[in-house]
């Protein structure tokens, strides 16, 4: 197998990976989008909703905000609490969203929730939780695809959301594999 860098940023990972087949392709993009844990804020409280938007759609938006996910310290048991507290007239950024912890926050402040008109508030609290894509699109860490260039030989772009760099979704998709092909093997050894 050999690997190409073709682009490598903040927000874009281009790698071209030949010597490989499709089934091996195809296990690196889903794990990549639906086993890398991030944080999202999953339960969401609303203490004071004068607005006229409904509750849930509050909370649907909030949970899709991208939070931004270490790459070590933190565990499936932690959870981050969010608060939000507005009022008047104006719109309600994603950068409103107070974080309990100095590291895992809001990964893009300039994300429009809603609209408040005068003498409307909105107060709640939000807790985040690790999570992986394949429970919900909101844990997801960014979109993964890939073009067949010609028989074993794909291009794959990988795109962050904001929640880790878009090397680290790659990198960590390949620990998971990795560990998973661990566990394979201790299953057959014990046949």
């Amino acid at each position: 197998m050999k690997i190409e860098i073709l682009e490598d940023n903040d927000k874009i990972f281009r790698f071209r990976l030949s010597g490989t087949d499709h089934a091996t392709a195809n296990a690196l993009r889903r794990i990549a989008m639906n086993s890398v844990k991030t944080f999202a804020i999953d339960k969401v409280t609303i203490h004071e909703n004068t607005s006229s938007m409904f509750d849930e759609y509050i909370a649907h938006r909030i949970g899709l905000v991208p939070i931004l996910t270490p790459s070590k310290g933190y565990t499936d048991a932690d959870e981050i609490l969010f608060t939000l507290d507005k009022q008047g007239k104006g719109t309600v950024y994603s950068r409103d969203l107070e974080t309990s912890d100095k590291v895992v926050k809001v990964a893009n402040g300039n994300i429009p929730i809603m609209k408040l008109d005068d003498e409307q508030k909105l107060r709640l609290e939000g807790k985040a939780i690790m999570g992986a894509g394949i429970a919900h699109a909101k844990f997801q860490p960014g979109l993964v695809a890939y073009d067949m260039k010609d028989e074993g030989t794909y291009e794959f772009y990988v795109e962050t959301f904001g929640q880790m760099p878009p090397k680290e979704i790659v990198n960590k998709a390949l620990e998971i594999i990795k560990q998973e092909l661990k566990d394979v093997e201790k299953g057959v050894k014990k046949l």
